[in-house]
């Protein structure tokens, strides 16, 4: 599957629990969401990726991502510093954010989104929800949702 616009849709994922980051990779590739899933498994990975530091310097290896999706509990730089430099970055802050998580915090949501987050998902304990969930989320922020670049002209 593409964006509405027909062109392929890169998303960074950033999660630490290879479990999660394989169901949600698993999940995009048998719905045909995501042409390309990016994962990086702690949020410094994430803002070098971004900002094609270290290992992530050449464009071939750290597309620029259409969206990310976001854990909040990291190692390295948790999840709501990483929302923070991406939205305080001019380069960057253009990029949509979706926080993916367990938390459930009152404070993390109310955190999110006052830091730029565009959605805020809980991760459902159960399998079958979760994918239903990822399936839901896919259709409608990969398929129907028009980023500024889908704009004529654009």
């Amino acid at each position: 599957m593409t964006a509405i616009n027909g062109s392929p849709v890169t998303i960074l994922l950033v999660e630490d629990d290879p479990a999660h980051a394989e169901i949600v990779r698993r999940n995009f590739e048998e719905s045909r969401i995501a042409n390309r899933v990016f994962h990086v498994e702690d949020g410094q990975a994430a803002l070098d990726y971004l900002r094609r530091h270290d290992r992530y310097v050449h464009p071939a290896v750290s597309p620029r991502p259409d969206l990310v999706l976001l854990d909040l509990r990291l190692p390295k730089v948790d999840g709501q510093e990483v929302l923070r430099q991406i939205k305080a970055d001019p380069d960057l802050k253009g990029i949509p954010v979706v926080v993916l998580t367990t938390s459930k915090a009152e404070g993390d949501l109310v955190s999110a989104y006052e830091r730029g987050a565009c959605s805020y998902l809980v991760k459902p304990v159960d399998f079958d929800k979760f994918r239903r969930m990822l399936e839901a989320f896919g259709f409608y922020w990969l398929l129907w949702n028009q980023f500024p670049h889908d704009k004529p002209g654009a």
